[in-house]
């Protein structure tokens, strides 16, 4: 979204600047364009809804929707990184596999986040869930 914001900040410099001169007033409508294609595809993007409801997890993304009752869980991890993402774990701590969220036959051992997903957020709401976080060491946590 600030992408696209700025973008068109550029895009009415480039006009605004040198309106006489056909090249700025093409790069400038070429940016706007750009940033119009942005942002609509930022307000088309769809945050994942985390709801705990009736003993069972559930994670909600647009028609991808993952059901997982609260005995099948044992902990989760948030994988860090520009493009976060959400990984559960079964009773004897290995990751869980799902089905991709945009259909293809490929799995993946975690949950897509969106970058506006903060990791903090997810954490308390775990938290909150009674789902402990998984402890990567080796130590027993003393």
């Amino acid at each position: 979204m600030w992408g696209g914001v700025a973008l068109a900040v550029l895009g009415v410099a480039f006009a605004v600047l040198g309106p006489t001169i056909w090249v700025n007033l093409t790069v400038g409508a070429l940016l706007l364009v750009g940033a119009g294609v942005l942002v609509v595809h930022s307000l088309r993007l769809r945050a994942p809804v985390l709801e705990v409801s009736e003993g069972e997890f559930r994670y909600v993304r647009g028609r991808y929707i993952v059901r997982i009752p609260f005995r099948d869980i044992g902990s989760y991890y948030v994988l860090p990184g520009r493009t976060r993402s959400l990984g559960l774990c079964d009773l004897t701590g290995r990751p869980r596999v799902f089905p991709s969220v945009e259909g293809r036959r490929a799995s993946r051992p975690y949950l897509p986040l969106t970058a506006m997903t903060s990791p903090q957020r997810v954490e308390a709401f775990m938290n909150t869930a009674g789902i402990p976080h998984r402890d990567r060491s080796l130590t027993s946590g003393q």
